[in-house]
């Protein structure tokens, strides 16, 4: 008995020849379908590139300020007068062995305008804030134009503004006059946004001595800000409350600025879960677009399938063909998305000043989804394009 022949292996590149062949015949249609796959891969990218540029941009921005910035503040008073910190509560905090360094703000009932007429009702809310010589250091403050308050300043009328503080004056640059408090005040410097101490970039900020002089200032700090080492921040959070006022020490409110960061961090990442999650969506109506593309491509090719099963195809040779196009449609859909969703992820991270960074895992990630839609998206038309027989297919041809 003769061996039953088998039939030909179709070599890999005819198959990708013939996978080619037939998304080059309906471009047009090809074009839109891959667009589905494109735009839910580049929503992933961007998601995960953005929201992990931002994570990468915040590190950056903590290394530089640093995560062990405390701060005691005064809170709500329980009694008939107004809650304030003592005098010593600055010396006291110092004495904290693992304080590495302690400076306050204390807040002053003066206003600031830009000149003697504005009216008085036209403040800008910016608060005027006596400073002491060492906040730059222990805060992080940086002064961007002209100088802090020196030794000589700090007893004359010269006054720092915070960046909105200089915008809402229409200061742009040191040796401004201002009228601060019924005084003039010349500009020395204008500082940088502080994220860690953002009342600071609306403040305007004089030197302690001239403020108890000349503005009414009573002396008690109303803000004091202490680095502590890295290793006891905990530690000396549970006690900075009661060390800065061990009268009232539930009437003082102790914080950790760089937590709030953090807490920000978090929730811009619970957005980016949504949005990764409308991704994945955007993802699985272009795996339907694939889907539909290729079942409509096996409606018209009936007389192509029927054709080839004549002239001696297998039906594994004809479900190969079509699995292969649609891997080929989602494929192209993905780079696209993939460049896409990289070039968006680096033009905002360049626009945020953050680090631009996309996840090797993301890219990955985003190929093997294209892969996996591909494949689903094709499995049935494949197989439905090898059961058809090929009598059928040429007598359902036009």
């Amino acid at each position: 008995m003769r061996p039953r022949p088998r039939p030909p292996r179709l070599p890999a590149a005819d198959v990708l020849r013939v996978g080619l062949a037939g998304l080059r015949a309906r471009p047009a249609r090809v074009l839109l379908s891959a667009l589905g796959i494109a735009i839910g891969i580049a929503a992933m990218i961007c998601v995960v590139g953005v929201s992990t540029s931002s994570r990468a941009g915040l590190d950056r921005r903590l290394d530089a300020l640093g995560t062990n910035l405390l701060t005691a503040r005064t809170g709500q008073s329980f009694s008939a007068d107004e809650a304030r910190l003592p005098t010593e509560a600055i010396a006291m905090i110092r004495a904290i062995g693992p304080v590495e360094s302690v400076s306050a703000i204390g807040r002053t009932g003066a206003r600031v305008y830009r000149n003697d007429r504005v009216p008085a009702e036209r403040s800008g809310g910016i608060g005027v804030y006596a400073a002491r010589a060492d906040l730059p250091a222990t805060v992080g403050t940086r002064v961007v134009e002209g100088r802090w308050l020196n030794g000589a300043d700090a007893r004359y009328p010269a006054a720092v503004l915070g960046p909105a503080a200089a915008a809402l004056l229409g200061v742009h640059e040191p040796g401004a006059q201002i009228w601060l408090g019924g005084h003039w005040f010349t500009v020395t410097g204008i500082t940088a946004a502080n994220a860690l101490a953002p009342e600071l970039d609306t403040a305007a900020l004089v030197g302690w001595e001239e403020a108890r002089r000349n503005l009414d200032f009573d002396g008690h700090p109303t803000t004091i800000y202490a680095r502590a080492d890295e290793r006891a921040v905990k530690d000396v959070q549970a006690v900075l409350g009661a060390t800065a006022d061990p009268e009232h020490p539930s009437e003082v409110d102790v914080s950790r600025p760089s937590d709030a960061l953090a807490a920000k961090q978090a929730a811009d990442d619970t957005l980016g879960s949504l949005l990764l999650g409308l991704g994945a969506v955007s993802l699985l109506v272009g795996g339907i677009g694939v889907a539909n593309t290729m079942v409509i491509s096996v409606l018209e090719r009936r007389a192509e399938i029927g054709l080839r099963r004549s002239l001696g195809a297998t039906r594994g040779q004809i479900r190969l063909q079509f699995l292969v196009e649609s891997q080929l449609l989602s494929l192209l859909g993905g780079a696209f998305g993939l460049l896409a969703g990289a070039a968006v992820t680096i033009g905002y991270a360049a626009t945020q000043g953050w680090p631009a960074v996309v996840p090797p895992w993301a890219m990955g990630a985003g190929l093997a989804s294209t892969l996996l839609i591909g494949g689903v998206a094709g499995l049935y038309p494949a197989v439905r394009a090898a059961g058809l027989a090929p009598t059928e297919a040429l007598a359902a041809s036009p």
